[in-house]
């Protein structure tokens, strides 16, 4: 597959800001987040829609997918941004438009809900995306300094990126020893999950995978695993890589259960590439951005993550 890369963003460029999963939960969360990037020199237009509801959704598909191929189509955008998740971007993606972002690429920027986007993206046309902060969500109030130092590096600098390194205080964990290289690829594990058997998951064979999630009992992060494992990805993996798994507690403590450390260490144990577990990356607020599709390098002895090219061009 050819890689695809947008250019770097720069002071004065313009942000789309888009609602493609649920509704912001209120509108000065949309306009401090504009307002966020516009201290920053950037120009902002929020999409029309936003602000619309449709039962859990921000307005129909028709509405949201609208908002999103109006800013892919409109070359004076140069990165679309996310306001933030909840459900509905997997309802988007036979309607978006995949040939005007190839001839237009631009960066792409969320997570959780946003990981189906990213990995047809990824699928469809090979575009680097960017599992990153979201206006809506970190960046309205008072951002991480470490996810903020973290999201623009990646964004508008062509150097290799290189490591991506956990904050002093969250060490990384090796569940598997090793060496390997691939494309990282992966994001929220439910999101992902619900991509298995449609047009729309990349290839995974010889991927870094990086999984986490939120709110969902060890049960069903065990269950999704056992997926993987069963539809032959694992055994397939250059590396595993796992990130924060908040609230993810059991549904019923009073009765016996896996921990989510176990779970984690059998996964691991069933898998013949590198593990490493505890990647500051998830549904938190101090995050690493996690560039989907470039060639990174792992060593689960050092307890390393490399990435060995730039995102942007």
């Amino acid at each position: 597959m050819r890689i695809v890369k947008a250019p770097r963003l720069c002071k004065g460029d313009l942000i789309g800001l888009v609602a493609p999963a649920s509704t912001p939960s209120s509108r000065e969360k949309v306009e401090q987040g504009a307002i966020y990037l516009e201290r920053l020199g950037y120009r902002v237009e929020v999409g029309e829609h936003v602000q619309e509801t449709y039962g859990y959704l921000a307005g129909t598909d028709a509405e949201r997918v609208g908002d999103l191929n109006a800013f892919i189509c409109n070359r004076d955008v140069k990165a679309i941004v996310a306001i933030r998740g909840g459900y509905g971007t997997p309802r988007l993606l036979s309607m978006v438009d995949y040939r005007a972002l190839r001839a237009n690429p631009k960066i792409i920027v969320g997570y959780s809900d946003i990981t189906a986007l990213q990995m047809a993206i990824y699928r469809k046309i090979g575009l680097v995306t960017f599992s990153g902060p979201m206006s809506g969500v970190e960046m309205w109030n008072q951002i991480d300094p470490y996810t903020e130092e973290q999201f623009w590096r990646l964004l508008t600098s062509t150097k290799r990126i290189g490591l991506l390194q956990n904050p002093e205080e969250e060490s990384t964990a090796t569940l598997r020893v090793g060496k390997a290289e691939g494309r990282l690829l992966g994001g929220n594990f439910s999101l992902l999950i619900s991509l298995m058997g449609t047009p729309y998951l990349p290839n995974l064979r010889k991927a870094v995978l990086m999984l986490e999630d939120v709110d969902e009992a060890p049960h069903r992060i065990d269950r999704m695993l056992a997926q993987l494992r069963n539809a032959g990805v694992l055994k397939n993996l250059s590396g595993l890589l796992f990130g924060k798994f908040t609230d993810c507690n059991p549904s019923d403590p009073t009765k016996p259960f896996l921990t989510l450390d176990q779970i984690l260490q059998e996964a691991a144990e069933s898998v013949a590439c590198p593990v490493i577990s505890n990647v500051q990356y998830g549904h938190i607020s101090k995050k690493l951005t996690i560039p989907f599709g470039l060639k990174t390098k792992v060593d689960g002895k050092k307890s390393r993550i490399e990435v060995m090219e730039a995102g942007v061009e």
